[in-house]
């Protein structure tokens, strides 16, 4: 697919914390009440994941540097951050989502996030600038917020994958695909080659 006059298409990409299957059910079935009343779509399980730096429309051509410095961050020193803990839902009215939040992000997390945002400016991309906030979306076009009142199980996912996310419109809600993905910290590649 290329654009104007055969340049490479632009992608809507962004870098995320990309849960382990077990993680994703988990999470589906620690938000299916609320989802259920919520009035909103259901996000597919398949979608979860914690946004680290949205970069929008991304050149085609300039994909394989954002999986280098994929490559770069992954394969650095940090150890794998520790569990993100989602205690409650949040209800956000300007966005129409329903949420699944932490009572406070890990200084690693918030770390690799401001890492992305600061990496991506500086190779001259144009990632969103919003303070980082860890949360899992679990519905969207929500019109109101009596769901995120209901009792909730916190869950937790382990951030062992780093992903470069690339971000498609379809009829029934973005579809979430997954073009590069390395696993954080050293410990993690350690225990993956044994």
């Amino acid at each position: 697919m290329s654009g104007p006059r055969g340049a490479p298409a632009a992608r809507r990409v962004f870098f995320a914390l990309w849960p382990a299957k077990a993680d994703r059910a988990a999470i589906a079935a620690a938000s299916a009440a609320a989802v259920a009343v919520c009035g909103g779509r259901p996000v597919p399980d398949g979608n979860f994941h914690v946004t680290l730096a949205f970069l929008g429309a991304v050149s085609g051509a300039r994909l394989a540097e954002l999986a280098a410095l994929i490559g770069r961050i992954a394969d650095g020193e940090a150890e794998v951050p520790p569990p993100l803990g989602f205690t409650r839902l949040e209800f956000w009215r300007k966005a129409g989502v329903l949420a699944l939040v932490t009572d406070a992000d890990p200084p690693e997390v918030v770390a690799l996030a401001g890492g992305l945002r600061a990496a991506t400016l500086a190779a001259g991309f144009t990632p969103d600038l919003k303070p980082f906030r860890a949360h899992v979306t679990v519905a969207r076009k929500v019109r109101g917020g009596h769901a995120a009142a209901l009792p909730f199980a916190p869950v937790s996912f382990r951030c062992q994958e780093l992903a470069l996310v690339e971000s498609t419109m379809r009829a029934g809600g973005p579809l979430y695909s997954v073009l590069e993905s390395r696993p954080l910290g050293k410990a993690e590649k350690l225990r993956q080659s044994r």
